[in-house]
């Protein structure tokens, strides 16, 4: 069965000056500012679309590679992503780091990063981020 995930945004003034409210309707779990200033330059407490990204990246990998390693017959104990989204002003989003830092007992090395490159290319998000360039680092614990 398919899902559908909710949210919007209010936005007021110019892309410049101006700010909005992202709202995370289906959750519920809250409302973050967003500007242009902290997309472009420091966040100073508000969020942008490229961090928004980040997270979804993050934790779609997470639940991607744990699939993954469950299905080989070895679980992972502990899965910590993180997704570095680069957003250039004039050019948009130019590309997505991934590194992942995972403990699964009964792995090798090789047979980890073969395994986080599958969930790379084949977690959702991955696949909707088709046109961006996504780099992959692996650490074993």
């Amino acid at each position: 069965m398919a899902t559908v995930r909710h949210a919007h945004t209010i936005w007021e003034g110019d892309l410049l000056k101006g700010k909005g409210v992202v709202h995370l309707d289906s959750s519920g779990i809250g409302s973050y500012e967003v500007s242009w200033p902290a997309r472009s330059e420091e966040p100073n407490g508000r969020t942008s679309p490229e961090e928004l990204i980040a997270a979804a990246h993050s934790s779609c990998f997470s639940m991607a590679l744990s699939h993954g390693l469950a299905g080989a017959g070895t679980p992972p104990t502990r899965l910590e992503t993180k997704a570095d989204v680069t957003f250039q002003p004039g050019e948009g989003i130019t590309g997505i780091h991934l590194t992942v830092r995972g403990e699964v007992p009964g792995l090798d090395h090789d047979g980890f990063v073969a395994a986080a490159e599958e969930a790379k290319k084949n977690c959702p998000v991955s696949q909707a981020l088709t046109g961006t360039t996504i780099t992959l680092s692996v650490e074993q614990a």
